[in-house]
């Protein structure tokens, strides 16, 4: 089964990254929102990267507002969501065609009601409705002997020791699901009373339609202006230093963005370029730390612009 998509002309001021995610979001969220729905799943959907608690500067999963609900002996529910997700520390492995720095996460969280053989089920099935069949799972070896027989013989089995999941104080092990050599999601039983499942919608639409994968350029731009529309500017603290940074690396890398903040940001970027270029012999054994602390300079940045 195809899913619709636009096919991305990833070029210097034509269409982007961001327009294609807006497709992925609109043709799978709502094929998993009426799925859920049809079980009698409330269902959510969450744009912004806007974390949901301090402990991180953008929304990096689906379960973070959810948090407080899996110690809770007293909450019992199953709830499901799309969430837009941003993870920075992916940032160096964009453009491989499995990361995607952001990317929206299609999420199913249950509070001591779904068991984790309901959980697998349940996504079989909607896997099912795609037209996809999972290469293979696996399972972490303390839960093999537990937890294969939940798939009845439909999927193959491979033990990880890798297979557990924790965000604190909460843990738990997980299953994991693969398709032509990707991870595409996973199923969490958090405190082992609780179930945390995460699909990521771009993996699932480039395993369905083939999607070529974003150039490191495309995902930069789909970021930021993701960012941008979740309310932050570019700034010298926390978010707002965030996309301040990757302003500046599409800029190093020699990609353009039809938006102010980026035109501010190259204006800045060439004050700072004819800064250190004048003043890097009278200081030529300073640390970077001190370039950056002192005058704001990002020295690998100014070497890597300037090619030396």
């Amino acid at each position: 089964m195809q899913i619709p998509h636009l096919v991305a002309i990833f070029s210097e001021g034509t269409q982007t990254a961001k327009e294609v995610a807006y497709v992925i979001a609109g043709r799978l969220i709502q094929q998993y929102r009426n799925f859920c729905l049809s079980k009698g799943i409330n269902f959510t959907r969450m744009d912004s990267v806007r974390p949901h608690d301090h402990t991180t500067l953008f929304c990096s999963a689906g379960m973070q507002q959810y948090k407080p609900f899996f110690p809770d002996p007293s909450h019992i529910g199953t709830v499901a969501n799309s969430q837009a997700c941003l993870r920075m520390g992916d940032l160096d492995e964009i453009g491989d065609g499995t990361h995607f720095l952001h990317f929206t996460m299609l999420g199913l969280f249950s509070f001591r009601e779904m068991t984790v053989g309901d959980a697998i089920d349940f996504w079989l099935e909607f896997l099912g409705t795609l037209g996809l069949v999972p290469d293979h799972v696996t399972i972490h070896p303390d839960r093999l002997e537990e937890w294969t027989p939940l798939y009845r013989g439909r999927i193959p089995i491979i033990p990880d020791d890798e297979c557990t999941w924790s965000d604190g104080s909460i843990t738990g092990y997980c299953t994991e699901f693969y398709k032509d050599g990707i991870e595409i999601g996973n199923i969490v039983n958090p405190l082992g009373t609780c179930i945390d499942v995460g699909f990521g919608a771009e993996r699932l639409d480039m395993i369905l339609n083939g999607t070529p994968p974003a150039d490191a350029l495309a995902t930069l731009r789909d970021t930021v202006t993701t960012i941008m529309e979740s309310g932050y500017r570019p700034g010298n603290k926390e978010q707002g230093y965030i996309l301040r940074k990757l302003l500046r690396r599409i800029h190093v890398m020699g990609g353009t963005l039809d938006h102010p903040y980026f035109e501010q940001e190259v204006e800045r970027q060439e004050r700072l370029r004819s800064k250190y270029l004048r003043l890097r012999e009278r200081y030529p054994d300073m640390t970077p730390e001190w370039w950056f602390d002192t005058h704001g300079i990002d020295v690998a940045d100014m070497q890597a612009r300037n090619g030396n």
